[in-house]
C-alpha cells in the first residue's frame, strides 16, 4: 500500500455517466382535460404522469402545457400560435375534440384540424410521430351534466369523433390511449368526477396515467437511452 496522493483524473477521461442527464422534455396539449378544469395543479393527469414516470426512474421535467377550458381544434391551433412551444420535446400529447362534438361541430373539420395539430406536434417532438401520443374523448354523457340530454345519442357521436381521432392516429405514425371506457365508469362512481359534476377527478385521471405510462416510458426510455 502507498502512501502517495491520489492523482487527479483529468476532466477528458471522466466518465460521461458521472454527469446529470438533463430532464426529459414533456408537453401536453389539449383542452380542459389537460389543464385539469376542477383539480388542483398537481393532480392534473400530465403533473401526474410525469411523477409516475419519474417514481419509475425516468428523469422527465414536469410538463410544458398549452390548453384551456372550452377549447376546440381551431382554438387550440390558435393558442398555439399565441404561445409557440419552443424547442424539441421528448413526448408529446395531444387530447382534444370534446368541445367540437359538444358544439355539434362537423367530424369533417374536425379531422381536417386535427390533423393540422398532429403535424404540429410531430415537429415539436423532433419529427418523431412515435414520441407523440394521442389521448381519446372522454364521454360526458356518463356525467350528471347530461342529465336531461340523450345520453345515447352524446355517447354514439364521442365514438364517430373517437374513430376518426385513432384513424389519423394511425396514419401519422403516433401512439394511441383509449381512455373513453375509463370515462364512462363515471356513471356508476361519482368518485371519479370533480366537484363540477362534469369533469374528471384526481382519481379519475390517475387511471389514465396507468394506461398512459407504459407508453411514456417506452418512449422517454428509449430518448434517454440515445
Amino acid at each position: 500500500m502507498s502512501d502517495a496522493a491520489p492523482q487527479a483524473v483529468p476532466a477528458a477521461e471522466k466518465s460521461t455517466a458521472d454527469k446529470p442527464k438533463t430532464a426529459l422534455r414533456f408537453l401536453a396539449l389539449g383542452d380542459s382535460y389537460t389543464i385539469g378544469e376542477g383539480v388542483a395543479v398537481h393532480e392534473r393527469w400530465p403533473v401526474q404522469l410525469a411523477r409516475r414516470l419519474r417514481e419509475t426512474g425516468v428523469n422527465v421535467a414536469d410538463p410544458t402545457i398549452i390548453a384551456r377550458t372550452g377549447w376546440t381544434t381551431s382554438e387550440l391551433q390558435s393558442g398555439m400560435d399565441l404561445r409557440p412551444p419552443q424547442g424539441t420535446y421528448d413526448l408529446v400529447t395531444l387530447q382534444i375534440g370534446v368541445n367540437n362534438q359538444f358544439r355539434g361541430l362537423d367530424t369533417g373539420a374536425f379531422q381536417r384540424e386535427l390533423d393540422a395539430l398532429l403535424q404540429r406536434a410531430i415537429a415539436c417532438a423532433g419529427g418523431q410521430p412515435q414520441s407523440v401520443i394521442v389521448l381519446s374523448i372522454p364521454d360526458w354523457s356518463a356525467t350528471p351534466f347530461a342529465e336531461g340530454r340523450d345520453r345515447a345519442t352524446i355517447s354514439a357521436s364521442i365514438d364517430r369523433f373517437n374513430t376518426r381521432n385513432a384513424r389519423q392516429a394511425e396514419q401519422h405514425g403516433c401512439r394511441y390511449v383509449d381512455v373513453t371506457p375509463a370515462s364512462r365508469r363515471a356513471e356508476a362512481d361519482r368518485a371519479l368526477l370533480a366537484a363540477d359534476g362534469l369533469h374528471p377527478s384526481a382519481t379519475m385521471y390517475a387511471h389514465w396515467v396507468e394506461l398512459t405510462l407504459p407508453i411514456a416510458r417506452q418512449i422517454l426510455e428509449s430518448d434517454d437511452a440515445d
